[in-house]
């Protein structure tokens, strides 16, 4: 049980959100008990290293005595837009729960203090479908979309189930019994309709809680179903590696920078978890100065900003980084009951999302790419020749 009160709890539970709704309601809640929250996650494309940010949070949840609940909304995954078959829905479910608990157990977490709840346990029930029509007599196909526009695939031809789920999810926040809900920032507009709707129904409006997105390594959402965007959590170590040396990292860019991004939002947080004193390290060979360590990540975005730190090393960097904190996962799915669960759930792999461009196009693009890290690269070493010729002057004088 947590020694914490009331307020202290509160600074646990909002600290690196993006954005809470109903503050004071969560205040008032924590005054009289420990407050109750769920988190869901739809069984769709494989789970990437993002969801160490809901991880890394529920921790804290936990930790200030909250009471959580896991929603692995099985159901969800099929009505937007098919993106789970009906068929692989079980597979599905059953590798996010193997994978979720997986990432949790790696950061600390102990998994006896959750609940964990399949959304047809319970969405296909009397009573749940009776709210799920009184919901849909109420909203309009106009409010169903803006609702889901951020989380709903978005199609010239939606489906009617595209504008089922926002309702849904709604309506989960009562069935589930919480104080609050917590997803991504993506997911506000649901939020909001679920603030807005429920009591016209006759249920109390919640509490949410917001975290920031991570964004994919080519600059855009990172999402489970685009490979390229996103480090699988059971990718191998040079899978990872050659997926960070493609990322986009511009030399002493730290506003648009996704691996940046990954170690303030993933890496230094859940890492911390386990390691109060965890320290970002960059391995280099002695003729190019030696290892690089950064105690704090506002070290490591100022040693970039003022480049100190090349786009090649903080890429190296960053890879081991992930492969430490993915290791524990693989030796976890590294079992043959595991490995067949992944090929029953993914049975054709999975295909980019994006159209792959022509083979002259991909050409142009890797020379060009090739070309600017070159340029980089020189402009960085003449830097470092011109500082070094600086100091030598200035010891020369003394």
């Amino acid at each position: 049980m947590s020694t914490m009160n009331a307020t202290e709890k509160f600074d646990l539970i909002t600290r690196n959100l993006q954005e809470t709704l109903g503050a004071d309601q969560v205040k008032a809640v924590l005054a009289e008990r420990d407050l109750k929250i769920y988190w869901g996650t739809a069984p769709t494309g494989r789970p990437h290293i993002g969801y160490y940010v809901p991880m890394s949070k529920i921790a804290d949840f936990l930790k200030a005595g909250c009471h959580v609940t896991v929603l692995f909304a099985d159901l969800h995954a099929y009505l937007d837009n098919m993106k789970a078959p009906w068929e692989l829905l079980k597979f599905r479910t059953e590798y996010y729960s193997h994978t979720i608990k997986a990432m949790l157990v790696s950061i600390g977490v102990s998994i006896d203090r959750l609940k964990f709840v399949v959304g047809t346990d319970y969405q296909l029930g009397r009573d749940y479908t009776l709210d799920a029509y009184k919901l849909l007599a109420i909203t309009t196909e106009h409010d169903a979309k803006k609702a889901g526009a951020e989380v709903v695939k978005q199609v010239e031809s939606p489906k009617l189930s595209g504008l089922v789920y926002p309702l849904l999810q709604a309506l989960d926040e009562e069935y589930l019994k919480v104080d609050a809900q917590f997803g991504g920032v993506d997911q506000r507009k649901i939020f909001t309709f679920a603030m807005e709707h429920l009591p016209d129904i006759g249920y109390a409006k919640r509490a949410h809680f917001m975290n920031p997105m991570v964004s994919g390594l080519r600059g855009s959402k990172m999402s489970s179903s685009d490979a390229d965007s996103k480090v699988d959590l059971l990718d191998d170590a040079k899978t990872v590696s050659r997926k960070i040396k493609k990322a986009f990292c511009e030399l002493g860019n730290v506003e648009n920078n996704p691996l940046l991004e990954f170690l303030k939002i993933v890496v230094f947080p859940a890492r911390s978890l386990t390691d109060p004193s965890y320290k970002f390290i960059v391995s280099r060979a002695e003729k190019f100065g030696g290892d690089l360590v950064f105690a704090s990540y506002a070290e490591v975005e100022e040693a970039f900003r003022a480049e100190k730190l090349h786009p090649a090393d903080l890429k190296t960097g960053t890879a081991d980084a992930i492969n430490a904190l993915l290791e524990p996962i693989r030796k976890i799915f590294d079992t043959d009951e595991l490995r067949q669960l992944t090929k029953d759930a993914y049975p054709d792999g999975e295909k980019l999302t994006d159209a792959v461009p022509d083979v002259d196009e991909k050409a142009k693009k890797k020379a060009e790419k090739k070309e600017a890290a070159k340029q980089a690269a020189i402009a960085f070493k003449a830097k470092q020749a011109a500082e070094a010729a600086a100091a030598g002057a200035v010891n020369a004088s003394s």
